[in-house]
């Protein structure tokens, strides 16, 4: 059973059958903003959230960053499925809009931490986004084994008025991989600028 996520929760990354996780992805859903203009009608505004990440060695600094712009590691072991400019359109269609995945047998050795982050593009309020959501999971973009963890941005007040925020950071303890969930909204405008703040309060 997925574990909803709790600010600050650190989770182990095993299979439900004890074994341990070398495939992971984290994905992120949402949807359009729906208004009406002042005819009644019902306009849809696009909404472009990019998931990103980046490695870490034990002296934090950056090994690599996986992003709309770099959309697989120098060492193959994370990719991108690409950037989604939209959200869905139609209603929330149960899949993922952006999804980072791992292959944490791949990942270059001096890699100690992995750090993901969200960022609103075109600065939209993440209180406005519909269903805006954070999953992590056994899989692929298109097939979900197990899920391992859900965290939920839509319903989160503490999100009001940000546009950025950091999901989480994988970190390897004793040769095993866990997960610190985060989830704390930043005061960043840009995926760089949160990455620094990720320097500076998280590793």
């Amino acid at each position: 059973m997925a574990i909803r996520l709790e600010k600050g929760q650190r989770i182990n990354l095993e299979k439900s059958n004890g074994s341990k996780l070398e495939n992971i992805c984290v994905g992120v859903n949402w949807g359009a903003i729906k208004k009406k203009n002042w005819l009644g009608f019902t306009t849809t505004e696009a909404v472009d959230l990019d998931a990103s990440c980046a490695q870490f060695d034990a002296n934090g600094n950056v090994i690599d960053k996986v992003w709309f712009r770099h959309l697989k590691s120098n060492d193959g072991a994370i990719k991108h499925s690409g950037d989604d400019l939209t959200g869905d359109t139609d209603g929330d269609d149960g899949l993922d809009n952006e999804v980072i995945t791992v292959n944490l047998n791949q990942l270059n050795p001096k890699t100690e931490k992995i750090a993901f982050v969200l960022n609103s593009f075109r600065g939209h309020d993440f209180k406005t986004i519909p269903f805006a959501s954070i999953r992590i999971y056994e899989g692929t973009p298109t097939k979900v084994k197990e899920i391992f963890a859900t965290y939920d941005i839509a319903n989160d007040p503490t999100f009001a008025g940000n546009v950025s925020m950091v999901m989480g950071v994988f970190y390897k303890r004793n040769g095993e991989w866990k997960f610190n969930a985060i989830g704390e909204p930043t005061k960043d405008r840009d995926f760089e600028s949160t990455l620094q703040t990720v320097k500076q309060r998280y590793l």
